[in-house]
């Protein structure tokens, strides 16, 4: 696939995914397509050598894995990791409120975004709603408003004159959204807005009543190119929707590969940007209960692990131009530049020398330079999947991205090249004939 085609379905990816579990949705419908077969984890499985499979775990988290035709134990598994979610904003569950006949929303911070950025957006809402039919059943529907429903003004400097000197935002009090303008004769209420939507979106469905949501705010702006010469890419969620599209896009691009007889498995993990402790998460039991499935006999399992190895996926820090005292001087990762390999002394990233070697290797075959970050010493780094997944199942693993600016922000950066440069590497990975060996 080329570049442009690359980017074109990766902001299709992006603007119809403002939740994790629109995510989902999205790359389950195109797995499908092409052949995947779902399976559930209330089922008995029936596996077949060669063909390709997904779960879904509680709508915000994937998995999809392709089989070898042959020797499948032997061979073990390539895997790659990301996670769907982003900071946001999310609905609180008894969230309307009236003041000053404005109708607002009560939210709750979700992960640590970048607070400054959500105020004077046009916001949209987005989610899983969970109601019971007309018939006594509980059903999940997901919702998307699509459009402008909802904004947070900053106060006006005239307020405040000190504002551009800094000034620390009140959770509680200045981040709810305004959605409405309401008269004393109006009965405006959160679930009569929901089931009026749900009417437009779900029309066949039978709904009686919303009993609970996973609601979040999100900008509705689109993705798009940015610089004189449409070098750079600006849109919400970069981090990680960037590192999910790319796996699960060689996921279906290697099916054409007739020479890509092994095995082959994606995790998109929930929860991440909180902590991964859900089910959904990656310190949860997902990954590992699905390969006891795979591979029901434990020793079968631990010999066909310790011959896997893991990339986890994950947005990394771009040098600011403007900031570049901030990043680690012989460190300092450049947009466009190539995948950014992230390493950290006491293992807050799962880099190795030796699964940075291999990874390495692999994108100098592919034929894509590669990057190098630390954190300044004197500063704490963030984490990813990676870890908790090496730990759990002992598969060698390291921590890659796309160098990013913003991170957190309602709005990311990151190159017009990077997502191209990131796939090239995967899909490597994923067609060589066999893994480099690191021997002694």
């Amino acid at each position: 696939m080329q570049e442009d085609r690359f980017n074109q379905n990766f902001f299709q990816f992006l603007q119809a995914s403002p939740t994790p579990f629109h995510a989902v949705s999205f790359m389950a419908a195109k797995l499908r397509d092409v052949g995947f077969q779902q399976l559930f984890e209330t089922d008995a499985w029936q596996l077949a050598p060669g063909n390709s499979y997904f779960i879904i775990r509680d709508n915000g988290a994937l998995a999809a894995f392709t089989l070898a035709s042959t020797n499948i134990q032997d061979q073990g598994f390539r895997l790659m990791g990301s996670h769907t979610d982003s900071p946001a904003l999310q609905i609180k569950p008894l969230a309307g409120k009236t003041s000053h006949s404005f109708f607002q929303l009560g939210v709750e911070v979700y992960g640590g975004p970048l607070l400054t950025t959500w105020f004077d957006r046009e916001l949209s809402i987005a989610g899983r709603v969970v109601c019971t039919t007309t018939e006594g059943a509980l059903l999940t529907l997901l919702i998307d408003f699509q459009r402008p429903v909802a904004i947070i003004p900053s106060l006006a400097i005239h307020f405040d004159r000190e504002a551009n000197k800094g000034h620390a935002i009140n959770k509680q009090n200045e981040l709810i959204p305004i959605l409405s303008q309401i008269t004393e004769d109006d009965s405006l209420n959160l679930s009569s807005i929901l089931a009026e939507q749900i009417r437009k979106e779900h029309s066949d469905k039978q709904v009686e009543a919303i009993v609970s949501f996973d609601l979040f705010c999100y900008d509705c702006q689109p993705p798009s190119f940015l610089g004189i010469g449409n070098e750079f890419i600006t849109a919400s969620r970069l981090d990680n929707l960037l590192s999910c599209f790319v796996g699960f896009s060689a996921m279906i691009e290697t099916l054409k590969d007739t020479n890509a007889d092994n095995n082959r498995l994606l995790i998109c993990n929930n929860h991440e940007e909180i902590g991964s402790l859900t089910a959904a998460g990656a310190k949860g039991s997902f990954l590992h209960s699905m390969l006891g499935r795979i591979m029901p006999d434990p020793v079968t399992r631990d010999r066909t692990l310790r011959g896997s190895f893991f990339i986890s996926m994950d947005n990394a820090h771009g040098v600011h131009p403007n900031f570049s005292d901030k990043s680690e001087p012989e460190h300092s990762p450049l947009l466009n530049h190539g995948p950014v390999i992230k390493s950290n002394a006491n293992q807050s990233y799962a880099t190795t020398s030796i699964s940075g070697a291999i990874y390495k290797t692999i994108a100098t075959e592919a034929g894509v330079a590669t990057q190098d970050f630390v954190m300044r010493s004197d500063m704490a780094c963030g984490s990813t999947i990676g870890p908790h997944t090496s730990s759990l199942l002992g598969i060698p693993t390291i921590d890659i991205g796309a160098p990013t600016l913003a991170m957190h922000s309602i709005r990311e950066m990151t190159g017009s090249h990077d997502p191209f440069l990131l796939s090239k590497t995967i899909d490597r990975f994923l067609t060589r004939e066999r893994l480099p060996q690191c021997k002694g």
